[in-house]
């Protein structure tokens, strides 16, 4: 069943459009924003996940290890769709699987919509995954899981050469 949800009010003549999608946390409760994880001069891969998806599951040692091998170019950032009433299944997905990069969580109706909003794609379900250029440009989106050796060869494709020393 697909749904859209998205709050709308008219005050005084004025439309205001909640942004609860921004809404995201660290695994202790403090807010967070995607925004301070990107444009750090490395590309950043940021991987939507759920500790009950059996995909994200069976693959996140792929994506750690991804990260690693990469870590002189790549950041990894984890987004979980575990909301609050999910978030002990989320920390302890990351204990199962040893995650080391940083996760944030959010619920699912406000991860959903990050996302449409980012790609303006529909939101499919997890993993899926955005792709940032070291600046902070969101470039890439995928939904479903996907091979690491094709994030390296998307990254490559979309590095422009290194300018020749003067």
């Amino acid at each position: 069943m697909k749904q859209t949800v998205r709050l709308v009010f008219l005050l005084c003549g004025l439309l205001i459009v909640t942004s609860s999608w921004a809404e995201l946390m660290d695994l202790g409760g403090k807010p967070e924003r995607l925004a301070d994880y990107t444009g750090k001069g490395k590309w950043t891969v940021v991987m939507f996940w759920a500790a009950d998806c059996r995909v994200c599951n069976a693959e996140m040692g792929h994506y750690i290890q991804f990260g690693q091998d990469h870590q002189d170019k790549v950041s990894m950032l984890g987004i979980s769709l575990d909301g609050q009433a999910g978030l002990d299944a989320a920390r302890a997905f990351i204990k199962r699987h040893a995650v080391p990069f940083p996760n944030l969580v959010g619920e699912p109706v406000t991860v959903a919509t990050l996302y449409q909003t980012l790609t303006h794609h529909t939101w499919v379900g997890t993993p899926s995954f955005l792709v940032y250029n070291p600046k902070g440009e969101l470039i890439g989106a995928q939904e479903g899981a996907i091979p690491p050796a094709l994030i390296v060869k998307f990254i490559n494709d979309n590095t422009p050469p290194a300018s020749p020393p003067k």
